[in-house]
């Protein structure tokens, strides 16, 4: 994971400090390393290898007797999930359809408790990035929605996970940022000074 630095969070907050003296929509961004610790998965795999394969194994070669195989069972259990419980194992253990929905579950959940619904003109946005599913996604309210559609976005959120990907978190938000701004001061251009919402990075633990 590449969680970002001191001074990469400063830079992120200058990049959302330019874009707002333009514009009247509320940026937040929002970086996780995991949206979910996705414990259950593995041992849900782990108990399926541990059944079948000494099952199996035992059937084409009728090496143990019932307490021997259970046993068995038991011990291969307790070695799988020990080992799926390393970091490089288990996450290509999760299906990419329950990483995805996890981080989007999240990414939705932070555009509340971040209060990006509640500005003035329905102008917030939310920019959140999790690594380890490689996940990026880009919410706006309805004050922006209504002038920008949803696909003007997709673009931009492609770049950006594919810089994620590539280990480049950094980059990544400071060029997410200034494309959005550069739609924002377009369609959604400043009509007075504010700052309802914070400009820092927010960082999940």
């Amino acid at each position: 994971m590449t969680l970002l630095s001191k001074s990469d969070q400063e830079a992120v907050t200058a990049a959302i400090n330019d874009v707002e003296r333009e514009t009247d929509a509320e940026l937040v961004t929002v970086l996780t390393a995991q949206s979910d610790n996705y414990a259950y998965i593995p041992l849900v795999w782990a108990g399926i290898l541990a059944l079948l394969v000494p099952g199996i194994a035992n059937y084409l070669g009728g090496w143990f007797g019932a307490d021997i195989l259970l046993l068995v069972q038991w011990g291969a259990f307790i070695l799988i999930s020990l080992l799926f419980r390393m970091p490089g194992i288990s996450t290509r253990l999760i299906p990419r359809q329950v990483r995805y929905w996890r981080a989007s579950n999240l990414a939705r959940r932070q555009f509340l408790e971040q209060n990006l619904h509640h500005t003035k003109g329905a102008t917030g946005m939310l920019i959140f990035v999790s690594e380890a599913e490689r996940y990026v996604e880009i919410l706006v309210d309805q004050g922006i929605a209504d002038v920008l559609d949803n696909a003007v976005w997709e673009d931009i959120v492609a770049r950006f996970t594919a810089q994620v990907r590539q280990g480049q978190t950094r980059q990544g938000f400071l060029d997410c940022i200034a494309a959005c701004g550069k739609l924002l001061k377009e369609h959604v251009p400043a009509t007075h000074e504010r700052n309802e919402l914070p400009n820092h990075l927010v960082i999940l633990s």
